[in-house]
């Protein structure tokens, strides 16, 4: 049997009999606590008030770089409190008109890696996300990214 670590997010079905599809590396793990943490409203759940981002809020404001701002500090607030040994490297954040991977698509790998708020994501009027991090576990550190569209 293979070590699972958590409850994988976005939530699917197990294929494997169980009720949801669990990670099966800390590197997925940590992958998903950060998607679960980004996209939970603040506010949603009852006995964690602060568990979450406003990142909702700014759907419908400008894409300027006063909104990239407070949507960049946002996500650096939020992963500071609740997942601490998550170290954010980059944080891009641009209009979806000006993104050079608008018309790439993604393989399986990638996929897995991009999250829309909705299905209109990918018109002029959103912001994309790409949040490159570093997870320290003592010894070893492992990077990744994942991108948001908003």
């Amino acid at each position: 049997m293979a070590a699972t670590y958590g409850i994988d997010f976005p939530f699917r079905d197990s294929l494997e009999g169980k009720f949801l599809k669990l990670t099966s590396n800390p590197e997925r793990e940590i992958r998903a606590d950060l998607i679960h943490l980004l996209l939970t409203r603040r506010g949603s759940r009852y006995f964690l008030p602060d568990f979450g981002t406003r990142l909702y809020q700014f759907i419908f404001d400008q894409n300027d770089n006063v909104t990239f701002g407070l949507i960049e500090s946002e996500i650096r607030e939020v992963v500071k409190k609740y997942i601490p040994n998550l170290e954010l490297t980059t944080i891009n954040i641009m209009s979806a008109e000006d993104d050079p991977d608008q018309e790439r698509t993604f393989n399986e790998d990638e996929d897995e890696r991009l999250f829309r708020v909705s299905d209109q994501s990918s018109k002029a009027h959103t912001a994309v996300v790409k949040i490159e991090y570093t997870v320290n576990n003592g010894a070893f550190a492992t990077s990744d990214f994942i991108i948001l569209n908003i």
